[in-house]
């Protein structure tokens, strides 16, 4: 099994900045993409960013495009969120996943973190 574990999360002004942090372990065949999806209260779960295996290939949601980037560590197994100009409607639980294959839809993440909270208020 592969744990993806998520950290960084916290209260922030709006217009503030967060990194988020993830790291998958446990898995030894299989190089990962990775994505981060986003659920606040009372919305569906919403795409946010995915990074390839090698992290040559980003993709940003709308809603976060021009404001949040999406990297990888030094570490293949390891992936950021860099989350600058928060907003209010930024609010909400944050996870990571991790992807074996195709990775543009959330059905193809087949592992994922328990999520960190991110709060910002006005």
């Amino acid at each position: 099994q592969v744990q993806v574990v998520e950290s960084g999360g916290g209260l922030v002004q709006s217009g503030g900045s967060l990194r988020l942090s993830c790291a998958a372990s446990g898995g030894t065949s299989i190089d990962y993409a990775m994505g981060w999806f986003r659920r606040a209260p009372g919305k569906e779960r919403e795409f946010v960013a995915a990074i390839s295996w090698s992290g040559g290939a980003k993709y940003l949601g709308d809603s976060v495009r021009g404001r949040f980037t999406i990297s990888r560590g030094n570490a293949k197994n390891t992936v950021y969120l860099q989350m600058n100009g928060l907003k209010p409607e930024d609010t909400a639980v944050y996870y990571c996943a991790a992807a074996g294959g195709a990775y543009g839809t959330a059905d193809d993440y087949d592992y994922w973190g328990q999520g960190t909270q991110v709060t910002v208020s006005s």
